[in-house]
Parts: C-alpha cells; structure tokens; sequence
C-alpha cells in the first residue's frame, strides 16, 4: 500500500460530514474587546450545531453559546468579557471616583480656602470640567446633610462617609492596577494636606478610601506618610 493511501477514506469523509452551527443574533452593544484592545460594538449570538452533509445543514446537535462576537475582529467570546467596562465607562468611573474622594476628603477636614483650591485642582486634572469651589462648598454641605458626616462624631460620621466611598471606589478597583488605585489615595491626601497635617476624621477617611481600593493597611501608611514628606 501507498504511503498515506489509507487515510484517503477518513480524510474524504471530514470534507464530505462534519460540523456547521448556525448563528442567529440576539442583541447587540458596545464592549471592550480583548482581541481588538478597545472599545467594539458587539453582537451577542446564539448558536445551534448540525450535522453537516457536504456544507449543508442536517440532523441537529444542541446548541452553543451564547457567545459574545466582535464586529471589528470577529472574535468570539464568553459572556463574562461584558463585565468589563469600555474605555469611557472605566474613564467615567475613574472621574467619579475621584469626585466622590474629593467631597469626603473636605467634609471630613473643612471647606478652607486651601483645601477647596486643592481640589478643584485635582477634579480639573480628573476631567470635571467648570468646577469652582463655591460649587464644592454647597456639595459638601448637601453630602454631609446627608451622612451625618462630623455632626454626630468622628466615628459616625465617617462611617457615614465609608459607605459613599465604598459605593464609588469598590466597582472600579478591580480594573485598575496599584499605581492607578493609589493615586487615587494621593489626591485625597493632597485636598487634606492643603491646609495643614492630617486631622483624625481625614486620615479615617482616607483610610477608608485605602481599604475600598484594597490597599493594606501599612502600605496606606507608608503613602500618606510619603504624601506629607516634601520631596
């Protein structure tokens, strides 16, 4: 027998049955495509798998996916690749973050003339456009109305402080590495160093800031230390 003459039937029968699922789209959005490493519209699809008899369609064989398909690479994916935000969604995030660190920093530690100059420069160079620090006063004003924050303590009131930090930082600290995560920290520690060293209820807060965006303890220390250290 001729080399490779006996693979000749298996190899005819591949090209004449094999395999073909038919895909029916089922939604449709924008994701941020590992393939691409960007944001894509996407189509979400369904598939069903059939028997197929020289191209073409036969005996049914379950279904796949769904799957979540690129519109640019045509790259399949799981349907977990939809929890990460989009570029402008992690940038929106990263911008309210910030918002939500700066309003506590000043509740915590008082709306002084330094510590506002402070942050609208720190919510300018995050991409809060036509922020003035009469604004920030009336948002810290409404922000500590609404969490007690120093009326009722230290305690209480960061308490009341942790929660809306934890809400704006916890959704985010998944996608950003440790140097994003303690710039963060820094901003915070630059509004409270504005107008003097830490008070108690700033380093609670940034403290609390630190532990939303899973930060130690120690290495909190190690940069709020470093923050108040001129270079």
């Amino acid at each position: 027998m001729l080399p490779g003459r006996g693979r000749a039937p298996a190899e005819l029968i591949s090209r004449l049955v094999g395999t073909h699922t038919v895909w029916n789209t089922v939604g449709d959005g924008e994701f941020f495509c590992p393939g691409c490493g960007g944001d894509r519209n996407y189509q979400r699809r369904t598939g069903r798998r059939f028997i197929a008899v020289l191209g073409i369609p036969t005996l049914p064989r379950g279904r796949s996916g769904p799957v979540i398909e690129c519109a640019a690479c045509r790259e399949q994916f799981r349907t977990e690749v939809l929890d990460h935000p989009t570029t402008h969604r992690l940038t929106a995030m990263l911008r309210d973050a910030v918002h939500t660190v700066t309003l506590s920093t000043l509740a915590a530690g008082g709306t002084s003339t330094p510590a506002l100059e402070a942050a609208v420069r720190v919510l300018n160079d995050a991409g809060v456009e036509n922020c003035t620090a009469l604004q920030l006063t009336a948002l810290v004003e409404a922000l500590t109305a609404e969490t007690g924050a120093m009326s009722r303590g230290c305690d209480e009131g960061c308490a009341g402080l942790s929660v809306e930090l934890h809400e704006a930082l916890a959704p985010l600290t998944p996608f950003l590495a440790a140097p994003g995560r303690e710039s963060i920290l820094l901003e915070g520690a630059r509004i409270a160093l504005a107008d003097g060293p830490y008070t108690p209820a700033e380093r609670d807060v940034l403290g609390a800031v630190g532990k939303s965006l899973t930060i130690t303890t120690d290495e909190v220390e190690r940069l709020l230390t470093a923050a108040r250290t001129p270079s």
